[in-house]
């Protein structure tokens, strides 16, 4: 089974559990469900529920009526997937900021991880 984390700052913080909390009551309980059955799956879940957006950064799509989210991760050692970031969808192309936040966010993980070894 995977463990799901959530990327945390040096300083402590999750901002993407500030993003989740933010979130309506509905969609937030969806994306929780959604992030459990990533957690179950693994990378063996695809679409409709996961598409990659290359570099190794994926995206979970939650649908709540007319609230579309995303949360994007990536995979790392140990079977951990590595939630980054995750935005209310609003265009149809994935921002590249996003996905820029994302990439920014592993290379932090990664930094953070070497300091412990």
């Amino acid at each position: 089974m995977f463990k799901v984390v959530l990327y945390e700052t040096e300083d402590g913080k999750t901002p993407v559990e500030d993003w989740i909390i933010s979130l309506d009551p509905k969609l937030r309980a969806k994306l929780i469900a959604m992030l459990e059955l990533l957690e179950e799956k693994g990378n063996a879940l695809r679409k409709p529920y996961t598409e990659s957006l290359g570099e190794g950064i994926f995206e979970l799509r939650v649908i709540q009526g007319n609230n579309i989210s995303r949360a994007l991760f990536f995979f790392y050692v140990n079977q951990r997937i590595i939630v980054t970031n995750g935005f209310i969808k609003k265009q149809r192309k994935t921002p590249s900021s996003e996905i820029q936040i994302a990439k920014e966010r592993r290379l932090d993980f990664l930094r953070q991880e070497k300091n412990k070894i």
